[in-house]
């Protein structure tokens, strides 16, 4: 097995000199990016999340090793060029878990932790899920599948993971337009976390901001509608335990409680957050087609 070092490990005193470098430059413009709570909840569900990873990665090791030993198509080397496949293929994967966590409630359980906080710095990088790694690898069980040992996998899941954590900040406005346009940056991604109508469930984008606009999910940053951070509905908490699991217990509350048909149950968890079985609810496609009927776009 080859072995590869831990990158997320080594980056944690980047990202506390980087947080402490963003302090002081929002400070010194007269930015309100940090607040004390908010941020400290931010640390404390990063620090959780590499807790339970230590069990996690245990069972995705043994997810991902059981795919590649059992069931490979090839045997994709370790080589430079294989790196480079890889960067592209787990940027897809990463795309299409991002975005059903945005449709499918079972998963936006999990990844909701990450847009509760209603500032957008990068401490907010940080705030991770406790429950998600425990279930989203499924959508990289192709990829050992092809032939990708399992260790190189886990590594590029790093490297996307800590490229994603510069692109939380509002320091930085507009990069070159060749790279707006290929990469992922802070603009694309503060349009993520926006709870603005239209910002909903869009750029869903790791690395590569190519799959957005494949597959019809690019917004851009727009000058007139500045982002609103968090969600459509906050959570109003400080609390990590709350932030991690409050979803879930909303989410077991709809399934099981009440009079209805054990159809309308299962969709309480695969349906969009704010599906409701009776029509009364609004998901994010019906408050952007309201949004955009208000506004004539």
């Amino acid at each position: 097995m080859p072995d590869f070092p831990n990158l997320i490990h080594f980056a944690i005193p980047f990202f506390i000199v980087s947080m402490l470098l963003e302090l002081y430059i929002t400070n010194k413009q007269h930015i309100k990016s940090y607040e004390v709570k908010d941020a400290f909840t931010s640390i404390a569900m990063g620090l959780g999340n590499v807790f339970l990873g230590f069990l996690s990665k245990g069972l995705v090791l043994l997810a991902l090793f059981y795919v590649y030993e059992n069931f490979r198509f090839f045997t994709i080397p370790v080589t430079w060029w294989s790196f480079v496949l890889l960067l592209f293929a787990d940027d897809i994967s990463y795309y299409w878990f991002h975005r059903v966590s945005h449709e499918c409630r079972l998963f936006w359980a999990s990844h909701v932790v990450h847009h509760s906080s209603k500032h957008y710095n990068l401490s907010t990088a940080l705030r991770q899920t406790w429950s998600g790694s425990f279930y989203s690898f499924i959508f990289w069980l192709w990829l050992p599948l092809l032939g990708f040992h399992p260790a190189m996998i886990l590594l590029q899941m790093s490297i996307s993971l800590l490229y994603q954590f510069w692109i939380h900040t509002e320091t930085i406005n507009k990069l070159p337009r060749w790279f707006e346009a290929v990469m992922n940056t802070p603009s694309h991604h503060r349009v993520h976390h926006g709870s603005n109508p239209i910002y909903l469930d869009r750029n869903h984008a790791g690395i590569f901001i190519i799959w957005d606009k494949l597959f019809g999910t690019f917004q851009p940053e727009l000058k007139d509608e500045k982002v609103v951070y968090g969600l459509v509905t906050n959570i109003n908490t400080y609390n990590p335990v709350k932030v991690a699991f409050i979803e879930w217990y909303y989410m077991f509350k709809d399934t099981f409680s009440g009079k209805k048909s054990f159809g309308n149950r299962l969709k309480y968890l695969i349906k969009p957050p704010g599906w409701k079985h009776d029509g009364t609810g609004k998901i994010s496609d019906d408050l952007r087609t309201d949004w955009l009927k208000k506004h004539e776009l």
